[in-house]
């Protein structure tokens, strides 16, 4: 067995040996990698800061040079490569299918990639959402801003918050609130719900 391969390798074209290697390198990182990103061993690419991207709510930019593409890039180029030429082609118009097989294989997972992070969402609360809501007083509010209550609306799922009032009397634990504004970006200000 190891002699028929070893006959058969030393009979191929040198094209056609570079692109054995090739195909069967990078298929080999393809197939960890793709293993790897079920598990998210793909956490740590050094593709560009997509945390950046993310956190200003527009998803990851389209990226066409990354090592997921490049991979991509040369398995598919490999193995059309190997196609190519064992089907006869002249060696020119066997490095041009394979580039231009690579590259359409580079562009869709770049689009792939750039719609998926298109379909991120930011999780972080916008307190401002909060005015008009109503909700319910968790711990007593003091009257005219003389101290902070708690009261639990839900919005962005069930949260509970600071809360001041403007109002004269106290309102007590229970009671229906209904939120009026917010300072500081993180106090609520709330009126007894009539």
């Amino acid at each position: 067995m190891t002699l028929d391969i070893s006959i058969w390798w030393q009979a191929l074209p040198m094209l056609e040996k570079i692109y054995w290697c090739i195909a069967l390198s990078f298929s080999i990182f393809f197939i960890l990698q793709t293993i790897l990103t079920f598990f998210g061993g793909d956490a740590s690419d050094a593709e560009g800061d997509a945390d950046a991207a993310i956190d200003s709510d527009g998803g990851i930019d389209f990226q066409f040079l990354s090592i997921k593409n490049l991979v991509a890039f040369f398995t598919i180029f490999g193995w059309v490569g190997v196609v190519t030429s064992r089907s006869g082609l002249h060696p020119l118009f066997c490095v041009l299918w394979s580039t231009i097989a690579g590259l359409i294989m580079m562009t869709i997972m770049a689009t792939l990639m750039y719609f998926m992070g298109k379909l991120s969402e930011n999780g972080s609360m916008n307190i401002s959402n909060a005015i008009g809501k109503t909700g319910t007083v968790y711990l007593t509010i003091p009257p005219a801003r003389q101290g902070h209550g708690k009261v639990q609306i839900n919005f962005h799922g069930f949260q509970t918050l600071d809360a001041l009032t403007d109002e004269e009397t106290e309102i007590g634990n229970g009671a229906v609130i209904e939120v009026v504004d917010i300072i500081n970006k993180e106090i609520l200000i709330v009126k007894k719900k009539s």
